[in-house]
């Protein structure tokens, strides 16, 4: 019997079986007998993928089939993790980008991109307390968005944002007025100035000065800011 190609699963970095299963999930509703079949492996094998899966919140039992001595449940990809799998939006983002910038003034654009970064702060409850605390709730908002950062004290109690890395690497490496989307998103978030020092290397890491009204640029080597 011909086996239908699963569709890809790699998006949410899933390997071997379980990404199989979870291709085939992509494509319709299955109980655990009609996964062992299709892949041609044991209904305790599958199980144990699906638990993983359940875990990680990629796969959620979606209904109760009838069965000829039990029902049998039915699952499915959950809607979160259907949108980890798309590969679309880095180019859509880019190409939305691309045009944008050419059809824009550079003072409209980068007003444009603060825009969205103050929409990005619809339903997100500020922090409270601290300069330094809500810099560290900034840097995990950075992180949840796919970053890697850390806070840093700096002179004057400011604190610094230091990424190792960038979530909109695929758009700032062409548009670096992309940063002014999360610029902008930081300082409604922490309600204080918040200026973009970021590293445009090679390697794109974001930089965020947390308490500072005077955007101060790093260049491919070394830093502009003072440490304590």
């Amino acid at each position: 019997m011909a086996r239908r190609k699963e569709g890809p699963a790699s998006g949410h970095g899933l390997t071997g079986t379980a990404a199989r299963v979870a291709g085939l999930l992509r494509t319709r509703g299955m109980t655990v007998d009609e996964l062992a079949e299709e892949l041609g492996v044991s209904g305790n094998a599958v199980r144990l993928h699906l638990a993983r899966l359940e875990r990680e919140g990629v796969v959620v039992r979606t209904e109760l089939r009838r069965g000829v001595s039990r029902p049998a449940a039915v699952y499915g990809v959950s809607p979160e993790a259907e949108l980890l799998f798309s590969r679309a939006y880095v180019p859509v983002l880019t190409g939305l980008l691309h045009v944008l910038a050419s059809d824009l003034p550079p003072a409209a654009f980068d007003r444009l991109l603060r825009r969205v970064g103050q929409e990005l702060m619809a339903g997100r409850a500020r922090p409270a307390g601290s300069l330094r605390a809500r810099a560290e709730a900034a840097s995990d908002l950075l992180n949840e968005l796919g970053g890697v950062s850390k806070v840093e004290a700096q002179r004057g109690g400011r604190w610094l944002i230091r990424g190792y890395g960038c979530p909109l690497s695929a758009a700032t490496r062409a548009h670096p007025e992309a940063c002014s989307a999360v610029e902008s998103l930081l300082s409604a978030f922490v309600a204080a100035p918040v200026s973009s020092c970021c590293d445009r290397g090679d390697r794109l890491r974001c930089c965020f000065l947390v308490g500072d009204s005077t955007p101060r640029r790093r260049g491919s080597r070394g830093s502009t800011l003072s440490e304590t």
